[in-house]
């Protein structure tokens, strides 16, 4: 069975208070162990959430007013969010996981209610005309290509500044990104991002991030979906995940910053991007490649510092 954890479990762990955070874990290295066991124990309480959009949304109880959501899937379980019982609750019934249709990554979505207001006409001034909405003249492919989940195409197209803003937090990162460089002005680019060949005219250099048009892959072996959910090999791994939340970079490294940080050079090798692109990340993770590759090899890792 696939045990996975998503990004969304470790942010709600870290704000529980730190007392129900061993009861946590352990719950956590049992399902991994033995998951059958775990959820068929007496006094888990263990059971598919009815009221959730998402039918394989399940609930396990870790203490007395504790639970953990999982996402049950044939071979796959997901740890995705911890919390009291009532919150816990409402994060999985307004949550849902879906493969996007346009890129193929796995997305977890917040579902949009549609509301009707039934209009009430009552003489009012003629507001001033009004700039159109940011993203009003981009079609529905346009969206889409950016990452949006198709149900919050109206609302997204509909949004003026201060409310595409709001939109936008709620939105998995990589469509955020897109959707905001759409509102201002830049050209819809596709979100797969993936290391690009090496430059011909330069046989050590090496783009870290690209856009490409969409792959045929599994929704969670997308890149973009990568920097949501990982799959956990051992228990070792699950605790260093538990245990680290500030350092959710080692976690969640980006496919294309692994890629980097692993790929075997024939010679001296330079990565490029913008400020924040997570340049000192991966030249960080490529010395701790190193030197569990050659334990016997001594590896300097410098970087430039101000001088105060």
């Amino acid at each position: 069975m696939a045990f996975r954890i998503a990004d969304t479990f470790t942010d709600s762990l870290n704000r529980l208070p730190t007392e129900y955070h061993q009861d946590v874990k352990a719950t956590a290295f049992d399902l991994q162990t033995d998951p059958e066991t775990a959820l068929a124990r007496p006094g888990s309480q263990s059971h598919r959430l009815t009221k959730s959009r998402d039918p394989n949304f399940w609930s396990i109880r870790v203490s007395r007013d504790i639970r953990i959501i999982l996402h049950r899937l044939g071979g796959s379980l997901m740890l995705c969010y911890v919390d009291h019982h009532d919150p816990a609750y409402r994060w999985a019934e307004r949550r849902r996981l879906t493969m996007h249709p346009k890129t193929g990554a796995a997305q977890m979505v917040v579902v949009r209610d549609r509301v009707e207001e039934v209009p009430v006409y009552k003489p009012v001034e003629r507001p001033a005309p009004q700039a159109p909405p940011p993203l009003a003249v981009h079609d529905d492919e346009t969206l889409l290509s950016c990452g949006a989940p198709a149900e919050w195409l109206p609302n997204l197209r509909a949004a003026g500044e201060d409310a595409l803003l709001d939109l936008l937090e709620q939105l998995p990162g990589e469509a955020a990104e897109a959707l905001m460089a759409l509102a201002a002005g830049e050209p819809a680019q596709a979100l797969v991002s993936l290391p690009a060949a090496d430059d011909p005219d330069d046989p050590y250099y090496f783009v870290a991030y690209q856009r490409i048009a969409t792959m045929d892959v599994n929704g969670f072996d997308h890149p973009d979906a990568q920097r949501r959910f990982r799959v956990i090999a051992d228990v070792a791994e699950l605790e260093r995940a538990l245990d680290y939340p500030w350092a959710k970079w080692a976690v969640f490294l980006h496919p294309a910053q692994r890629a980097i940080v692993e790929r075997r050079y024939n010679g001296p090798a330079r990565v490029s991007g913008s400020a924040g692109t997570g340049k000192s990340i991966v030249a960080l993770h490529r010395a701790v490649h190193l030197a569990r590759e050659r334990p016997n090899a001594r590896v300097l890792l410098t970087t430039f510092s101000e001088i105060l």
